[in-house]
């Protein structure tokens, strides 16, 4: 498997295969590469929907001359626990930031949020975020503020009495619970919709087959995320077996 940077020919190559509809898998395996590195390459550049080739290598290109103008400065990376590459834990980073932003999360709050999330403590102190992100102190306040506002990230005092900033796990339920919520509410409305245009008439008809389409989704959205909520605060079972699955082969309360 060839490693090192891509070359813009594959890059063109990844372009096309986006275009196509392909998998991300698939191109990986076209250009025998890892999927996470066609993952990672789209989504820093773009997403699926704004990929371009040339785009993605010139934004490549500034980012390691960036990269290099600012070596000198400040100081160095620390040290990756567990014998990760840095290189590697610095990309992830910058592709789960695109992703949070690409949800709407501003900048500098999902930079925070990644931090934390791929921090194996699980929380960070404001210091700690500052000098990981190199930004100020106030501009780490600002992103908590909002993130707590948002109900992201919660306080909590450790031991010596500093406030750690928290990635709480169960936001992702909530936000789930949320969106089957808003859904319902749609559904409501187009409902609506059907009793004053008729039941009978071409838009009553559409309406009501929106309604109940996304009845189903809502409902099958709150039934996985309760099921599922227990996934949320659960230690996995050792990868060994490189399927991630929790104990008892099935996600808690899922029937197979």
């Amino acid at each position: 498997m060839p490693g090192g940077r891509l070359t813009q020919q594959e890059r063109q190559q990844i372009a096309l295969g986006v275009a196509d509809g392909l998998a991300y898998a698939e191109i990986a395996r076209r250009l025998d590469r890892p999927t996470s590195t066609i993952t990672r390459e789209v989504m820093r550049n773009g997403g699926p929907t704004g990929y371009r080739a040339d785009l993605a290598q010139r934004a490549t290109e500034r980012r390691a001359h960036q990269r290099r103008q600012a070596a000198p400065r400040g100081p160095q990376a620390p040290e990756q626990a567990h014998g990760r590459d840095p290189e590697a834990v610095r990309e992830y980073e910058e592709t789960f930031t695109t992703v949070l932003i690409q949800t709407g999360t501003p900048k500098m709050m999902a930079r925070v949020l990644t931090c934390i999330y791929t921090s194996d403590a699980g929380s960070l102190t404001a210091a700690e975020l500052a000098r990981r992100l190199q930004v100020s102190p106030a501009s780490i306040s600002k992103a908590i503020a909002f993130l707590e506002g948002q109900g992201l990230v919660r306080r909590e005092r450790d031991e010596r009495r500093r406030e750690r900033y928290v990635a709480d796990n169960d936001v992702w339920y909530q936000s789930m619970i949320a969106s089957a919520r808003g859904t319902a509410q749609l559904a409501e409305t187009a409902r609506q919709g059907v009793g004053i245009l008729g039941r009978d008439t071409p838009a009553g008809v559409r309406l009501e087959n929106i309604a109940r389409f996304v009845d189903f989704v809502s409902e099958s959205i709150t039934r996985a995320a309760d099921q599922a909520r227990e996934i949320l605060h659960t230690q996995p079972e050792s990868a060994s077996d490189g399927t991630g699955t929790p104990p008892g082969g099935a996600a808690p309360g899922l029937e197979s």
